[in-house]
């Protein structure tokens, strides 16, 4: 058995999920968590879910401004489900959630507040400073810091000035969301975002755990897909709570925030 793959997760697709019916998705290896082998990383995880949500509300007259994904328990990596409906309609403002299940048992659940479009132009302003573009930063390889068949499939560009609970990153996946299936550039950006929990590390993973419950993303403008920019503070408390938090960046510029609350936890040693 291939330690690296103990479920013989399909390594061959080109994307983090094949779609097995209208509303179940099978996760490829490249869906693969970086704490355990077994489990799906949430950063796909929150993309699949918000592909689904937007496919079951598409209005285009409004926009996907915050989403908040509570994390109930390990994410399996199996036959994921999804389902989605409307709690608030409205005219102008709208929540929807979408809850993904595994062998029937719930396991992420979204919120996500859509607001109307408007032209504000105007009056917009109080935007944080832009990043680098990729090309003025490092390479860096994430896979020499954290396992898992998702990290193995994004490509990185670091600020050499980070250090330890503090950085600035891109990156960009290798892989498509969902095999054979067309995806928003809204999706596939939030199908990134949760990976800020692990570019700017205050503590080394070996040594010490700190997986996220939650990941509340706000946008003030909707992203383009492509490369997801980082510029991110870890801080760790005094009592076991940490909290990661990020502004988000597309090649345009800054585009909204992200907030990881964390479970801090010393690894027990080896016997």
């Amino acid at each position: 058995m291939d330690a690296t793959n103990p479920l013989g997760l399909d390594e061959e697709s080109g994307s983090y999920y094949r779609r097995i019916d209208d509303d179940t998705y099978m996760p490829t290896l490249h869906a693969q968590g970086a704490w355990q082998a077994h489990e799906q990383h949430m950063a796909p995880v929150a993309g699949l879910i918000a592909h689904c949500m937007e496919t079951f509300n598409g209005r285009e007259d409004m926009q996907l401004s915050r989403i908040t994904f509570d994390i109930l328990g390990m994410i399996p990596a199996a036959p994921s489900t999804v389902e989605c409906r409307t709690i608030r309609p409205g005219r102008t403002i709208e929540l929807d959630e979408g809850v993904l299940s595994v062998d029937g048992k719930p396991v992420v659940r979204a919120r996500g507040w859509r607001l109307s479009r408007q032209d504000t132009t105007d009056v917009a302003g109080g935007f944080p400073e832009a990043l680098p573009p990729p090309d003025a930063l490092e390479p860096w390889r994430g896979s020499t810091l954290w396992g898992g068949g998702y990290i193995r499939s994004l490509e990185f560009r670091r600020d050499p000035g980070s250090v330890p609970g503090a950085g600035r990153l891109w990156l960009r996946p290798t892989k498509t969301l969902i095999e054979d299936t067309d995806v928003s550039d809204m999706a596939a950006f939030v199908g990134l975002v949760d990976t800020a929990n692990g570019v700017a590390t205050r503590a080394h993973p070996d040594e010490w755990m700190f997986p996220n419950l939650d990941l509340t993303i706000h946008l003030w403008r909707a992203p383009l897909a492509g490369w997801a920019g980082f510029d991110t503070t870890v801080t760790f408390g005094e009592s076991g709570v940490g909290l990661t938090s990020s502004t988000l960046h597309d090649i345009r510029g800054p585009l909204g925030r992200a907030e990881q609350i964390l479970t801090v936890r010393e690894v027990p040693p080896r016997t």
